[in-house]
């Protein structure tokens, strides 16, 4: 089985910053470039931190309110210090989250889930970045053709992982939604072809109907 990985669904072309890049020309290339966040780098190519839209608004929170309507704000003093940052330098969220093109969707996904993160810069062996990948790509797999998943289910899963003839399962995909019926010769069998069916790219959901001939399954000891 082959799954997609980072490398394949990063962009490459990154528009990106240096530390000591102002304010200003910060928000004007998000503005130009129809992007909310951008890497800072050292002279090397390699990530120091992201400047996000996040950072550069925390200079207008903190301002008091021309109105004077509102309370003057009450901010940390890591955010206050920020508020005040004039460079990328300054102004970024450090150290930089990354994750390397040989990773596989799961695992980018996993990383943004647990950081609470949009976005992960992509960097090779030497720390150099060359992409970034975000959530928005790593949907991608579910755009993949139900004929495609099938396919790859009857020939990866069934034929050479497990050694089962296709034509004996009955296999259909709609939507990615993948439905799953017929006998297979061992209990054993039904939990791992279900695991690898869902393991696939671009699968949203397994319905398993199947049953079996023989009950492998290990009996509970009684307690002695």
């Amino acid at each position: 089985m082959r799954h997609r990985i980072v490398g394949e669904l990063m962009t490459s072309a990154v528009v990106h910053v240096a530390p000591d890049t102002g304010f200003k020309e910060i928000t004007r290339l998000l503005a130009e470039n129809d992007i909310t966040s951008v890497p800072v780098l050292d002279d090397q190519d390699r990530p120091l931190g992201l400047v996000s839209e996040a950072d550069l608004i925390l200079n207008q929170a903190a301002q008091e309110d021309p109105a004077g309507l509102l309370i003057a704000p009450h901010l940390p003093s890591a955010a206050r210090s920020r508020s005040r940052a004039t460079t990328a330098g300054e102004l970024m969220t450090s150290p930089a989250v990354c994750a390397r093109p040989e990773w596989t969707v799961v695992e980018a996904a996993r990383l943004m889930q647990r950081k609470r993160l949009k976005r992960l810069l992509v960097v090779d062996e030497a720390g150099r970045l060359v992409g970034i990948v975000s959530r928005a790509d790593l949907l991608r797999v579910y755009l993949r053709h139900d004929r495609a998943i099938r396919e790859e289910i009857r020939n990866d899963v069934l034929l050479h992982t497990l050694g089962i003839a296709p034509d004996s399962l009955d296999v259909q995909v709609a939507d990615g939604q993948v439905s799953l019926a017929g006998r297979v010769d061992r209990r054993s069998v039904i939990p791992v072809l279900e695991r690898l069916c869902r393991s696939v790219d671009g699968v949203v959901s397994v319905t398993n109907r199947l049953d079996y001939r023989t009950d492998d399954a290990v009996p509970l000891q009684a307690a002695g």
